[in-house]
């Protein structure tokens, strides 16, 4: 990446932005989903500096009007191509709950107003171009793009799509964090090259005539194939997870119709310098000013003042897009390149001193898992720490002390706080609790979240999470740290209701365990299928992909709501639906005043007073037509 002199300046957003820097024609645009958002937790923020780094001009289509094309025609034509992206989260995600109901708003846009992107942005987006500019060339990244590059099942629909490039006809699709393949493409497209040639790149998939399908590849059941049997759409889904590492992942291909996808391996990950070097761009760090009067945008509230400062995930939940997008290994920016963000926050005058998170998919991640990476990738169809650590982990939290320590000396700085997730069970493989101690006393803001997720064995193997156990032994640590400091603080459990394999007794096992723990959860999250997660494909197909096991998968909305509901047994308005599910179980013996029943006894003493009360309603309504009747025969 070349060098180039810190601008103090939104990137243009309009004709009158170009003019004023002198440009009269843009080299690229970026379209995103999203209201624009400089700050290095948004993707096209990142992107954009990338290009911008590279010595290119750059342009901004923030959420363009979607019912026809005059938006994609609002910066002109770029000169090179159009890179779009639905924004930061998958745009049904953004418009949907798990229920499928439509969400009133929307924190990546300004004012938090919903229903200023579409469904399915990303396809949309491309089709407007398309109708704007016929032959541009269009290159699609970010989430929506990456985790629907292979046919995928898709909830919304309840039906099994192509690959996202087929719906959006876009001549290339950059799938995982695209910094690197971004800076290869756009310097081959400004050499002249056809983006049609560009079949080359690492962490890129593309469409092409089946007679040019590379060799060696790893070939997925196809489309067809994938939508009408169930085992083979569990089939390719294991290829694809497996395939998804830089140093054994092979090309992966599988036939759409006429057309052969075809995903190069994985992008290698970038190193600390050059990571050092993306999170050092010139971020205005916050939204454009253009969103004032709306009040801003919602989601810099929580990470303005953040600090990312490593990427990939060796955990690898099921459930969780991240190893599928970002990818398992982990690599870290240098502390150096930390403290500098943290030297240059202390001189914005909205810091208050507190730097909320110093974090990333998992925060006390600051190495790879094991020594044999480098060499032989990780491994296929293993995980680092479920159900229990593998015994080559590598866990060391002293670089990430270090670190944390840095930060907290710093000038202006008063507190340091950790809000992403960590991973409690590779804290407790660290034979040394230095971290452990550091994070009680100076760095929790009164709760720590954690996320065991659920108590059974059976659904917490599904989800690729440790047995309980674990949590037993790191909460009963964390209260004695915390009783050491003398401070009052608390651990605040991620509970997750019907997830693949969690039956109903599973549920309340899991309702059990909150009682005997005095846990009431405010909120708990049913599972979400997204496309591209181990656990989506389970609920689909009702298959363990890496095992090929049957899995039972609730999925009625009356299932569905029992499980929720389990978990919040203690709220009086779940309680009608606790005991249908506590009868439906055959565990009657949860149901009264005994000490460990869920529920009390009153739902039933509730609908008699009810149904007896309705009685006596309607009963004196009867008597009382009666004495009227009677009256008037009396008068006459």
């Amino acid at each position: 990446m070349t060098s180039k002199p810190k601008q103090n300046d939104f990137l243009p957003i309009s004709k009158s932005d170009m003019r004023k820097r002198g440009i009269e024609q843009l080299d690229f645009i970026c379209v995103t989903g999203d209201s624009y958002v400089d700050h290095p937790t948004f993707g096209t923020a990142i992107i954009s500096r990338v290009i911008e780094a590279e010595g290119f001009s750059v342009g901004i289509l923030a959420q363009p009007g979607f019912r026809n094309a005059n938006d994609m025609q609002k910066l002109g034509r770029p000169k090179y191509a159009f890179m779009v992206s639905s924004g930061n989260i998958d745009s049904m995600v953004a418009h949907y709950t798990v229920a499928k109901r439509k969400r009133s708003d929307d924190a990546y846009t300004a004012g938090g107003k919903a229903g200023r992107r579409p469904d399915r942005a990303l396809t949309v987006y491309c089709k407007l171009i398309r109708e704007a500019y016929p032959d541009i060339p269009i290159i699609i990244g970010g989430l929506e793009a990456s985790l629907r590059r292979f046919a995928h099942y898709d909830y919304w629909d309840d039906a099994v799509h192509p690959s996202i490039l087929c719906s959006t006809t876009a001549d290339l699709l950059v799938y995982g964090m695209g910094e690197k393949q971004t800076i290869e493409i756009v310097h081959r497209l400004a050499s002249g090259e056809s983006v049609d040639t560009m079949t080359d790149i690492r962490g890129t998939c593309y469409l092409t005539d089946p007679v040019n399908t590379p060799f060696t590849s790893a070939q997925c059941p196809d489309f067809d194939a994938v939508c009408r049997d169930k085992k083979l759409y569990a089939k390719a889904a294991k290829i694809q997870m497996a395939e998804q590492d830089e140093v054994r992942g092979k090309t992966i291909i599988q036939r759409h119709g006429k057309k052969m996808l075809v995903q190069n391996p994985p992008m290698t990950a970038l190193n600390g310098e050059e990571l050092d070097r993306i999170y050092e761009l010139p971020y205005m760090r916050t939204y454009h000013p253009s969103y004032e009067s709306e009040g801003g945008v919602p989601a810099i509230k929580e990470v303005e003042f953040s600090i990312t400062h490593n990427r990939g995930c060796f955990g690898a939940c099921n459930f969780c897009s991240i190893a599928f997008h970002q990818g398992r290994k982990v690599t870290c920016r240098t502390h150096e390149s930390v403290v500098r963000e943290a030297q240059e926050m202390t001189k914005n005058p909205h810091f208050k001193g507190y730097i909320s998170d110093v974090g990333g998919p998992t925060a006390n991640f600051r190495q790879p898992s094991c020594a044999m990476q480098k060499e032989h990738g990780l491994c296929k169809e293993k995980k680092c720490l479920a159900p229990r650590p593998c015994k080559n982990l590598l866990a060391d939290h002293s670089d990430y002390v270090s670190l944390l320590r840095k930060l907290r000396e710093i000038k202006g700085i008063k507190k340091v706080f950790i809000r992403s997730g960590i991973r409690y069970d590779y804290m407790l493989s660290d034979p040394d609790d230095t971290f452990f101690k550091e994070l009680v006393r100076y760095h929790v803001s009164g709760q720590l979240r954690v996320a065991p997720e659920h108590c059974s064995a059976n659904v917490l193997d599904k989800m690729g999470k440790p047995h309980i156990e674990a949590y037993h032994i790191f909460l009963k640590k964390y209260r004695e740290e915390t009783a050491k400091i003398g401070k009052e603080q608390y651990l605040v459990p991620y509970l997750m209701s019907s997830h693949p394999g969690s039956t109903l007794n599973d549920a309340i096992e899991l309702a059990l365990f909150l009682k005997e723990a005095g846990i009431h959860p405010d909120q708990v999250q049913d599972f979400y299928p997204t496309p591209g997660t181990v656990s989506t494909c389970m609920y689909h197909t009702g298959i363990d992909p890496i095992s090929g096991e049957s899995v039972f998968v609730p999925k009625t909305p009356e299932e569905k709501a029992m499980q929720r509901a389990l978990l919040q047994y203690y709220k009086p308005e779940n309680r009608e639906i606790v005991r249908k599910a506590l009868i439906l179980a055959n565990r009657r013996d949860l149901i009264g005043n005994r000490p460990g029943c869920l529920i009390p006894d009153l739902p039933v003493r509730s609908a008699n007073k009810r149904m007896d009360t309705a009685q006596n309603k309607r009963r004196t309504s009867w008597q009382n037509e009666r004495r009227t009747k009677n009256t008037k025969r009396t008068k006459r």
